[in-house]
């Protein structure tokens, strides 16, 4: 007996485009319909182990019930573009997969499944139906010889259904009956229209009582069947008939196919791979364990062979004068470098270690043109060990940063994959015993050989890539000479008064104490406060506020609700302060206390390669999120101190986004304002309400500061309106006054975003480049946070390509100059200097200039500088 697995195609991939949030190439073709679909299929494969399997679809021509009824599906919206265009590619995909599919001129999806099924069963084969779609329950047959597996919003099987099963959620009706019910009810998802006015209980109930439509009709005057369901009925059976016919199932398509026909056929394994390359989907391409084709690996990337050298001297006659690209594990025993010459390794274990750190020296002494993937690390170690590292020329993980920014990681395995079609695993070469002795690791020796052969490939095409997108400047001014600056402060750190720190936690825990105490006597109850659930059980049952949001789980206390709640009981702001104090403890005394290195400071780790604007982050921990505007936010930051007897001296710039606004925009207004000193929010306040500068209050300076800052996210009015407490339509008059006074910022944001869509793309004022398919989006929120994107990136990239700008330029004259200052944090639109007391003056002048001189825009760069004993004092 064959198996058949009969899978409804068009159902399957419109639940997987509206279940998988939206996946693009990074030219802009969607994926996520696709993606979905050979998720749910590889599983229903792994699940069903059918022996056959047949896809069907409809086509876009009428079937012959449109020509029973012009109404047959008439109110359904058109296909999205992005899901119609990935039709094409699933046909593709399950051609290149061995799927046999099947779609036959005249007749829906549903009826090629209903044939299947019959045919099926008279071949005595079993047969599982796949689909969303409740009209195929019809086919159901005694016995299990078909199947309906159904699915819903991108899971893979919600429900399966035998005809016991379908008995006892139908209240004992046979599967064919289904086409009865929806005969009676009507089915909204296909404009059948049903008897106006019976509802499904309705439908239900009847059936129940006399088994089928045609009973019901003989029956009408049966005593059970009130006025004006009879009625109903009556005047409703010319449809009844008709909403029959377009429910029926047709099961005698000409089609031919037998279940042992439509076994699943070999995979065209090179063409699958370069298709599912093509869409960028690499987790697939490992899960169906593909490898390109011999035509592919013939383009792509094959190994030299790798050679161990014993000395130095070796090594230093074969690399010429090009670009040595280099590969370390993480602990620095060995460097393998690919040259003109092959490519080659060096160990500890072989050279010895004073020969090997001898050899490190010299090879990042500056003198060579180094390629690295993903430097910083190494640059970080090397520092460690007491030296300077210097020469990288090119780093292969930044520049498929640049090249892809939201690509969400840049291993060199996943680089190599994506670019080379390199896809076998790279061996370990950071394990207990690699590289000892000399000549016993040859896996590891190989694996580190390939490494820097894979970046050497890498930096070929990338190189290339960025001329091509006119980055390479960027790439080369901003971006690569970062990398020694963030090795430099990670290695640097930032000091932390441990014994302070400890004491705010006890201050903190201590207060808490006192808050859980008095929450707990208003809410009459001890209770878990950390609990949504338990929490939710006090506000909303037992001291009976107004319930916001109620989830699955339970009633909403997130800060939104809370904040609505303001003033509806004490508690409420009891427990915001309690929630307060807690985060302060766990994530900043607890959290921070953990990570104090040995010599009293935190060495957080600063990433290039995360945020798609250009902005840096900073992570174990991140110290970009410390607080400051509270009281109690504060006091962490008063815990960050510098070496002892120093001071940190903090710089950071004036209103650097509205400024570079002001220059991209070039609005007359607004550079006016900034050249004439102005305050801009001020300004801005004054042409919002109509009232004169002196006039402006500081509620309407305040509300001015929200839509200046919010037009630079592209705000909308219900936004604004949350932000500031006004209605909506009030936050819109603020937004067209703001736009009416500064039309050049107007046409900026028109222009903006014609030119995002046209290009496909928006760049800063260094040509740093963030893609946006979501601007081709046919849904609304997609497209409309696409042009958010699209507003906001030029701006916020451009603000982070100079503070990279003003970094780079402190750090070298900091060394230039021969001062003891260095440069300990960057957060955001801040810098963090640390410094003796006798070059306060001469660092602070140093920091001002450089960071007001990073780049030259229409109005001038304003950084403000203080400094004090600890990070909080500083910021004055």
């Amino acid at each position: 007996m064959t198996k058949l697995m009969a899978i409804d195609g068009n159902s399957l991939i419109n639940r997987a485009f509206y279940g998988v949030r939206q996946l693009s190439t990074q030219s802009g073709v969607p994926t996520n319909a696709v993606y979905g679909f050979l998720n749910m299929y590889l599983k229903l494969l792994e699940d069903e182990k059918p022996d056959g399997v047949c896809v069907c679809f409809d086509l876009p021509k009428k079937s012959f019930r449109h020509d029973m009824f012009d109404g047959y599906k008439a109110q359904r919206k058109p296909m999205p573009d992005e899901l119609g265009q990935q039709i094409p590619l699933l046909k593709e995909l399950l051609d290149l997969m061995g799927v046999p599919r099947l779609e036959k001129e005249g007749f829906e999806a549903d009826d090629l499944l209903g044939t299947l099924a019959r045919i099926c069963r008279e071949d005595g084969d079993s047969c599982v139906i796949v689909t969303g779609d409740k009209d195929s329950l019809q086919f159901l047959s005694e016995g299990a010889a078909v199947r309906l597996v159904s699915t819903r919003m991108g899971q893979t099987i919600a429900e399966n259904y035998d005809e016991a099963h379908f008995k006892e959620v139908y209240q004992g009706l046979t599967p064919d009956k289904i086409v009865d019910l929806k005969a009676l009810m009507g089915d909204a998802s296909d404009n059948i229209p049903g008897v106006k006015g019976i509802g499904e209980k309705g439908a239900m109930e009847l059936l129940c009582r006399f088994g089928s439509l045609k009973e019901v009709y003989r029956n009408l005057d049966d005593p059970g069947i009130t006025a004006s369901v009879k009625r109903k009925l009556e005047e409703g059976r010319e449809m009844a008939e008709l909403s029959y016919r377009l429910a029926l199932g047709e099961t005698l398509v000409p089609i031919g196919e037998r279940a042992e026909a439509l076994r699943l056929r070999k995979m065209n394994e090179p063409g699958l791979y370069e298709f599912l390359n093509r869409l960028e989907m690499r987790t697939a391409i490992k899960r169906l364990g593909l490898s390109p084709g011999q035509s592919e690996k013939t383009k792509g990337f094959t190994p030299g062979p790798v050679t161990e050298l014993a000395r130095w001297e070796e090594l230093r006659g074969r690399i010429g004068n090009g670009p040595v690209c280099c590969a370390m594990p993480r602990e620095l025993g060995a460097v393998a470098v690919t040259a003109d010459g092959g490519t080659f390794v060096l160990t500890e274990t072989g050279l010895g270690e004073q020969a090997f750190s001898s050899a490190l020296g010299e090879l990042f002494s500056g003198g060579y043109p180094l390629v690295l993937h993903d430097a910083k690390p190494v640059f970080t170690a090397l520092a460690s060990r007491g030296s300077n590292p210097r020469g990288l020329a090119f780093d292969t993980a930044l520049a498929a940063y640049l090249l892809d920014p939201t690509a969400g990681g840049y291993t060199l395995a996943g680089c190599a994959a994506k670019t080379l079609g390199w896809e076998q695993d790279l061996p370990d070469v950071d394990g207990a015993g690699a590289f000892s002795p000399l000549g016993a690791a040859e896996e590891e020796i190989r694996g580190l050989g390939v490494r820097s052969a894979l970046i050497a490939a890498l930096y070929e095409t990338y190189a290339a890539e960025l001329q091509k997108t006119e980055m390479d400047r960027l790439f080369r001014e901003v971006e690569l000479p970062l990398v020694s600056v963030l090795a430099r402060m990670e290695r640097l750190g930032m000091g932390v008064d441990k014994a302070r720190l400890l004491s705010f936690g006890e201050t903190l825990q201590s207060g808490m104490e006192e808050l859980e105490a008095s929450i707990y006597m208003l809410a009459g109850e001890i209770f878990n406060i950390g609990s949504p659930k338990q929490l939710g059980a006090i506000l909303f049952d037992r001291l009976r506020l107004k319930a916001y949001k109620k989830t699955k789980t339970g009633y909403s206390t997130s800060v939104d609700v809370l904040e609505k709640l303001r003033g509806q009981h004490e508690i409420i702001d009891r427990i915001l302060s309690y929630r307060q104090l807690s985060k302060l403890k766990s994530t900043y005394v607890d959290g921070l206390s953990k990570v104090i290195a040995p010599d009293g400071r935190i060495h957080s780790t600063f990433n290039q390669t995360v945020t798609a604007t250009g902005r840096l982050s900073s992570t174990e921990p991140n110290l970009q999120n410390i607080p400051i505007r509270r009281q109690l936010g504060g006091e962490i930051r008063r815990c960050f101190v510098p070496r002892e007897g120093w001071v940190f001296l903090d710089a950071d710039y004036s209103q650097i986004e509205l400024r570079i606004l002001a220059h991209i925009a070039d609005d007359p207004a607004m550079q006016a304002a900034f050249v004439n000193g102005e305050d801009i929010h001020t300004v801005t306040a004054s042409q919002v309400f109509g009232v004169p500068m002196a006039e402006v209050t500081s509620q309407q300076r305040s509300r001015a500061k929200a839509v200046n800052f919010g037009i630079v996210y592209g705000i909308s009015a219900y936004s604004l309106s949350e932000d500031i407490h006004v209605p909506p339509k009030q936050a819109q008059s603020y937004i067209d006054a703001y736009l009416q006074h500064y039309a050049g910022v107007r046409s900026y944001m028109e222009e903006i975003k014609r030119k995002a869509k046209e290009q496909g793309y928006v760049t800063t004022l260094m040509g740093r480049r963030r893609y946006l398919p979501e601007l081709k989006s046919g849904d609304f929120n997609v497209r409309s946070f696409g042009e958010r994107v699209a507003l906001n990136t030029p701006i916020q990239g451009t603000a982070a390509d100079i503070i990279k700008l003003a970094m780079i330029r402190v750090d070298r004259r900091l060394r230039e100059e021969g001062l003891e200052a260095r440069l300990a944090l960057q957060v955001h639109d801040e810098l963090i200097v640390e410094a003796p007391p006798k070059e306060v003056e001469q660092a602070a002048a140093l920091l001002r200039y450089e960071m007001e001189h990073a780049m030259q825009l229409k109005v001038a760069l304003l950084a403000d500088v203080s400094w004090g004993e600890n990070w909080y004092d500083a910021k004055k």
